[in-house]
């Protein structure tokens, strides 16, 4: 019998209850970067409508990771008990709780997209701060050109990241991704597009591939060997002399080899004027050429709505796991009412079972 969508998906010592996940989705609705009563009600309402894994949007390593001054955060340990409450719900109602842990880089200090439509905050407002990068190229006109971070620089972000897996442990997580997509600091080094520098993190593949390298080398010792480990990229940068689909699936061996267990395929984020084919499941091929090219589990995102779509993603293998964002939004229940188009026993929990 075929893989389907609600059949279960067990990664080293976790087993997921479906191949239903839920994207990192920024929320920008923290002081501070504390978790609050909104990403409790949030991301419990997905647990609650059968995710079977839902994950923490992207949680700053370091104040100046994150994209808003209003992202959530995990650069001290005071940021540790306040998700705890959120993790543990979670678990009560049958997801994986999963984090995904990052860093804004050169696309960092911005509005909230809802505050006058977004965009950078200049560097005389009392909100905005420095940004950094792997070379001084600014992500548009408008946006500061970040500062090129030197090497020293560069072991204390990649440090960073390995101080907010241990956090993440403390909080309960059970699934962890690192950030290394959409233009991000780790996407800027690895893209040929926002990269220049001369020294070992630039020029060839493997030293623009090496800041992502280090940084997993740093985290997956101090994150448990029971617990799986993903890491999201942009599988192109959709532009002519970007980085490219075939340059991921090399990359997912290299990250295969040091003990990544998943590969979240998303795409472009790095530079503004990239035409991407936007379109019901139009990064679906990136997660099957990663996928067998590469031998490792894939998880499919991006406009990916209906259940039998969904399905056929699992079913012909070209992912082992289907994330949905914007359609959990508009339907923190799709699971539930996927399993009954699917003709699959829904997860309902006790006190709905009455509607289903």
């Amino acid at each position: 019998m075929m893989t389907h969508l609600f059949e279960p998906l067990t990664v080293r010592g976790v087993t997921l209850r479906n191949r239903i996940g839920v994207s990192p989705m920024c929320q920008y609705s923290y002081v501070d970067g504390f978790s609050n009563e909104w990403q409790l009600v949030h991301l419990g309402g997905r647990a609650v409508g059968g995710a079977g894994l839902v994950i923490a949007e992207a949680t700053a390593v370091e104040a100046r990771g994150r994209i808003t001054p209003d992202d959530l955060g995990i650069w001290s340990d005071a940021h540790v008990e306040p998700l705890q409450r959120v993790t543990s719900f979670l678990k009560e109602y049958g997801a994986v709780a999963g984090i995904q842990i990052a860093h804004a880089g050169r696309k960092a200090s911005n509005r909230r997209p809802w505050d006058g439509g977004g965009g950078p905050i200049p560097l005389g407002e009392p909100r905005g701060w420095p940004v950094v990068g792997a070379s001084p190229i600014p992500f548009d006109t408008g946006y500061q050109a970040p500062h090129e971070l030197s090497q020293d620089e560069i072991y204390a972000v990649q440090a960073a990241f390995r101080d907010a897996a241990v956090r993440a442990l403390a909080a309960g997580f059970e699934w962890l991704e690192i950030h290394a997509a959409h233009g991000y600091l780790i996407h800027s080094f690895y893209s040929p597009l926002s990269n220049q520098r001369t020294d070992s993190y630039g020029g060839s593949f493997e030293n623009r591939i090496r800041f992502l390298m280090e940084t997993v080398r740093l985290v997956r010792p101090v994150w448990p060997e029971r617990l799986p480990l993903a890491v999201r990229i942009s599988g192109t940068d959709w532009v002519e002399g970007g980085w490219k689909v075939e340059e991921s699936v090399e990359l997912a061996r290299c990250l295969k080899a040091e003990g990544v267990d998943l590969i979240d395929c998303s795409s472009g984020g790095n530079v503004v004027h990239a035409k991407v084919p936007v379109g019901a499941g139009y990064q679906v091929p990136i997660s099957e050429a990663v996928r067998r090219g590469a031998g490792i589990l894939t998880a499919s995102v991006g406009l990916v709505t209906s259940p039998v779509q969904a399905d056929e993603i699992i079913r012909n293998g070209r992912a082992d796991l289907v994330l949905l964002g914007r359609e959990l939004l508009r339907d923190p229940y799709w699971p539930l009412h996927a399993a009954q188009v699917l003709k699959q026993p829904p997860p309902v929990p006790a006190q709905y079972l009455r509607a289903f």
